[in-house]
């Protein structure tokens, strides 16, 4: 069995994944899973900035560090439509805020398997901590 039809099956709709139409293609992912910055813009008047990003069972999160009322994390949650850049493509996106506990465990692991330089254990670290752990967003496409 999968891990995303494991948490289906331990927490119901909680944890549920996106409907197909809403999944990224193969060569996005594996992109994105390459990828140690991803470019977003929340919205449309916010600027493409860098951020970190995990690929958690096929799907795609990012976490805000500093979650300001200004920032792009609050921009999302406002107006959950923006844009992905990846290489050279601009992908439309929409925000999804990440509720599920068990979702946000998996991405805290994600974010450890990924950034492992002793410079970014800081950060692995920091974005374990609760207000964090809540600015936790799935992109999926639109």
């Amino acid at each position: 069995m999968g891990y995303s039809q494991d948490l289906e099956q331990r927490h119901g709709r909680e944890c549920s994944t996106p409907k197909m139409t809403e999944r990224f293609a193969d060569d996005v992912l594996a992109e994105v899973a390459r990828s140690r910055i991803l470019g977003i813009r929340a919205g449309t008047k916010h600027r493409i900035i860098g951020v970190w990003v995990v690929v958690v069972s096929r799907r795609v999160f990012v976490r805000s560090w500093s979650a300001e009322p200004d920032g792009w994390f609050h921009a999302f949650v406002e107006e959950p439509r923006g844009v992905m850049k990846i290489g050279d493509r601009e992908i439309p996106v929409r925000a999804i805020r990440t509720r599920s506990e068990v979702l946000k465990s998996a991405v805290d692991r994600a974010y450890a398997a990924k950034y492992t330089t002793p410079a970014s254990q800081k950060y692995v670290r920091g974005f374990r901590a609760p207000r964090r752990r809540n600015a936790t967003i799935e992109l999926v496409p639109v």
